[in-house]
Parts: structure tokens; C-alpha cells; sequence
């Protein structure tokens, strides 16, 4: 059975609804002890991790990656992405709006979904990585097998340390202890630490979709170059270090072939989450978030071609205007009049005006349906429904090279980041790169090149814009760089404590 066989057809209904409080019954789960005795069953169970990672919802919350919780919440806080209210429609308690504007409340739902996600994929590592345990498996076999595990399970606390900072380290299935708070330091020890020491067992291959050991090698990257965000000290050799030890990728010959429907041969792709509506896969929806309600007009010749569209996320103002026209990668926006591939006359809004996408976002709590330039980076097809087949990247080389760059940069070494900036733009269509390559530069490129693809948040504190004003956002707080602790977790686990500020 091939890795993403193993990821699509995993045990979906480990997917337990606790999040810290692990005294909460989990559903639907095999005890080890009757299952998880051969090595098929083995492999069952270790999909399950990997398709934990595709998310779940419950009555609770949304908790997809690739949705209007999850996704929205580390977008709309960026400088990016934006979610205009549209009449009725996109108001949603104001959960968008308080994140626009560095508002956020315990209280409010994408903090929430964020934070089960994480911790319902490390409830689910932690099960695999017992059934591992208790098994008869040969101890070096376990050893390696475990490793995997233990690499998807770091990921998620790299996002609980990134989004959060001070988290609850859960390592053990069984463990009912409710547990307080760990300082963001020593959550990223903990992360650190992981991946060190699984590294050397992991697979140093290119396999896609599994935790090898460049995925291992560009999550620590990520952990270095923040590591002066996370913890108060810079690694910035150590990130360039780790950036060296990812071997065998190249950059694709235009930047959005990573994001077709078969992305999955890419040869950039470091790390994604498989998908596939045939197997039943859900979640990916996020196309069918942003485009207005008519669009499929300009992809199908029948409505039932297209599943839906709810006319929602766009990029910010300003966003658009930022690109060079000869850049392929604004293409990653949908701008300008919307063509009916049929008659080819422009397509009407629902008020019958002419449904020509605008950068320009007049009112943000009252915009037209037309306002905003839409997100176009993953590809679209006749035929689509609201469950996509891209597979939804997480990891790709291009982010291994400006990581090396700007620590380059970062350590007076601006002469050496040229070369590796050059390359992207080059890839692009651009035919020349500034020089010297400075910190204002890199900025720039972080948002060129990775445009809605999650990322932004983390550059934005980084390079320290995040606390500016910009477009609907007044000067925000430093404590605005962790998000609070969901109000529901509070109540459950009364050892937390919530982060300074919220």
C-alpha cells in the first residue's frame, strides 16, 4: 500500500474529540489491545496520524486546515487576506472583523478550531505511538516506525508554539492529568528536541506525504529562524544549517504547477495533505469559500458543473498593486471582469451589475459582492465540486531557499542571499532582483512568492510590520503575537492560564 493510499483510506474515526481535557471518552477508537497486532494493522493505525492532519468538525467547531476556522484565523490576522462582511453574509459574530483588526476574543470560534485541530492530531499521534508501544514489533522496527509519528506529532506543536505560545505538552494516550500551561520556551525545547532526536531514523528519501527527514530538516528551519520570536535568542545559523540538509528538490518550472489538481508529482513539494473526493476526503473547500456565487460561470458551462461558491475571502487592498505585472505570480489573484466561458459576456453579481473583481474594498463592513481580488492559487477545473483534489501544501522547497537567504541577510551576508532570491524571481518571469538584497526586499518576496499560503502571520512578526497599522488595523499590541487561550479550554482545565493581553 503506497503512502498516500495509507493516508486517504486511514482510520478517520480516531479523530477524538477531546482536546487537554484527556478525560473526555474517545469515540470510535480500536483499544490497542484488540487491534494493532500485525503490520497491516500497524499501518492502519499510523494513516490514522497522517490523516488527522486533514481535520474533522464536530458540533463544536470547524477544525479543517484549509477552512474559514483554521486557516482563516492565521490569514485574516495577516496583512495579506481579508474577510469583507457582504450584507448578511460574512459577519459570523464578528469573528473576522475582531481578527483584522488584532481583536481577537477567547471567545471566539477560529481560536477555538485552531487549537482542537492541534491538539486532536496529538491525541491521535499519541494513541498510534501507544498501539506502536504495546506491540510485538522488534524494537528497532518500533523505533523507526514511532519516529514518523512522533515527526507529525511535533508538527502540530510547532503550530501550538507558533499560534499560541504557551501550550500543554500532552506525550501519553493515557495520561487524564489535566496539565497547565508550558512557557513557549520550553514548548520549543520540547519541539526541538523531537525532531533531533527521531531525525537520524527517519526516511532520507523523497517520499510524498510522509515525515522524512527533509520535512524534519525544514521544520527545524522554521523553528530557527523564529527561534528569536519563540524564545528571545536568534538561530540564525543554525537555520541555514538545517536549510543545507534538505537534498533532492528542485523549484517547478512556474511557481503555481505546485498547486494544480495532480500536485502531487511536484518536484517542490517538501510536505502537503493528500486529497481526493473520490476517497471521500473532505475539508479542502477553500476555493469554494473565496469566489463569488455566479463564478462557476466562468469554469462550467452548466451549473452543475460547480458545486457552489460563497463569495468570501479576498486579498487585502493594496495587496494587488504590490506586484510587478510581468510577475507570474500574481496569477495566484483573480482580478478584473469575470468572463462566462459559455456566451463570453462578462457575468452579473446577484444585483445584476457587471461582476468585475476590484482591489478596492470601499466599506469593509458593508462591501459590494464585487469588492476584492480573489484567491486563485490553487487550480480550478470544470467539474470541480466544493471538495477539491489538490492536494493542500504545507511545505515547499522555494520556502528552504528564502529561509537560507534571509538568515544570509540577517548575518551581514547579503552577497550570498542574491544568488538564492535571483533564482525565485527568475522562476517568475522577473528579470531583475534588487541588490543589495536587504531586509525590506525579503519582506516583499516572503509575500510575492507564498501569497495565501499561510505563512504571512509568522514573516509579519518576524520582520515586525505585524504591530503597524495597516488597511482596517490600528497599531496592535506585542501580546497580539500568540493568540488567547480558547475560552472553552479555560473552562474545562481550570490549570491554565490565559496568555498576557486577552
Amino acid at each position: 500500500m503506497n503512502i498516500k493510499s495509507l493516508i486517504i483510506t486511514g482510520i478517520l474515526a480516531l479523530w477524538a474529540t477531546a482536546c487537554t481535557n484527556l478525560e473526555e471518552e474517545f469515540f470510535n477508537v480500536v483499544p490497542s489491545s484488540d487491534y494493532g497486532t500485525t503490520p497491516e494493522e500497524l499501518k492502519t493505525i499510523a494513516g490514522s496520524a497522517y490523516a488527522s492532519l486533514r481535520g474533522f468538525a464536530d458540533a463544536e467547531s470547524n477544525c479543517y486546515p484549509a477552512s474559514e476556522y483554521v486557516y482563516f484565523l492565521i490569514e485574516c490576522v495577516s496583512d495579506e487576506f481579508c474577510v469583507p462582511q457582504r450584507g448578511n453574509d460574512w459577519y459570523d459574530n464578528g469573528r473576522y472583523q475582531d481578527a483584522q483588526a488584532h481583536t481577537l476574543k477567547p471567545e471566539n470560534a477560529m481560536v477555538l478550531g485552531a487549537w482542537k485541530y492541534c491538539y486532536s492530531g496529538i491525541t491521535t499521534c499519541n494513541f498510534v505511538l501507544q498501539s506502536f508501544e504495546q506491540s510485538d514489533m522488534p524494537e528497532k522496527e518500533k523505533e523507526i516506525a514511532m519516529a514518523e509519528i512522533r515527526g507529525v506529532r511535533a508538527y502540530y506543536y510547532y503550530l501550538l508554539l507558533d499560534w499560541y505560545g504557551n501550550v500543554p505538552v500532552v506525550t501519553s494516550f493515557t495520561d487524564d492529568e489535566l496539565k497547565p500551561n508550558t512557557p513557549r520556551a520550553q514548548v520549543f525545547e520540547f519541539v526541538e528536541t523531537e525532531l533531533l532526536d527521531i531525525i537520524d531514523l527517519l526516511q532520507p528519501q523523497i517520499e510524498y506525504g510522509r515525515f522524512t527527514q527533509n520535512v524534519a530538516n525544514t521544520l527545524l528551519a522554521r523553528l530557527y529562524i523564529n527561534a528569536e520570536v519563540y524564545t528571545g535568542t536568534p538561530r540564525w545559523q543554525d537555520c541555514i544549517d538545517a536549510c543545507d540538509k534538505v537534498k533532492g528538490y528542485t523549484l517547478t518550472a512556474n511557481v503555481l504547477d505546485n498547486f494544480v489538481q495532480q500536485n502531487q508529482n511536484s518536484t517542490e513539494i517538501i510536505f502537503a495533505i493528500p486529497y481526493d473526493h473520490v476517497e471521500g476526503t473532505v475539508g479542502n473547500y477553500f476555493l469554494s469559500l473565496t469566489y463569488h456565487y455566479n463564478q462557476w460561470q466562468a469554469f462550467s458551462a452548466s451549473a452543475s458543473g460547480w458545486s457552489w461558491s460563497v463569495n468570501g475571502p479576498c486579498a487585502q487592498p493594496g495587496v494587488y498593486s504590490l506586484f510587478d505585472p510581468a510577475d507570474e505570480r500574481i496569477a495566484a489573484m483573480c482580478e478584473g471582469p469575470q468572463i462566462n466561458i459559455v456566451t463570453g459576456d462578462t457575468i452579473p453579481d446577484r444585483t445584476g451589475a457587471p461582476l468585475i473583481y476590484t482591489e478596492t474594498i470601499e466599506n469593509f463592513r458593508s462591501a459590494k459582492e464585487y469588492e476584492g481580488v480573489r484567491i486563485a492559487k490553487y487550480e480550478t477545473k470544470e467539474g470541480d465540486v466544493a471538495e477539491r483534489d489538490n492536494d493542500w501544501v504545507l511545505m515547499r522547497y522555494a520556502e528552504v531557499l528564502m529561509m537560507k537567504a534571509e538568515c544570509l541577510v540577517r548575518l551581514e551576508r547579503a552577497a550570498e542571499a542574491y544568488p538564492i532570491v535571483s533564482q525565485i524571481r527568475t522562476r517568475s518571469g522577473l528579470t531583475s532582483t534588487p541588490n543589495p538584497v536587504t531586509l525590506e526586499v525579503l519582506d516583499r518576496e516572503w509575500l510575492y512568492e507564498f501569497l495565501f499560503e499561510g505563512i504571512r502571520r509568522s514573516v509579519n512578526i518576524r520582520f515586525g510590520t505585524y504591530f503597524g497599522p495597516w488597511w482596517e488595523k490600528p497599531a496592535s499590541s506585542r501580546d497580539m503575537a500568540i493568540f488567547p487561550i480558547p475560552a472553552n479550554e479555560l473552562v474545562k482545565n481550570s490549570n491554565l492560564v490565559q496568555n498576557p493581553g486577552y
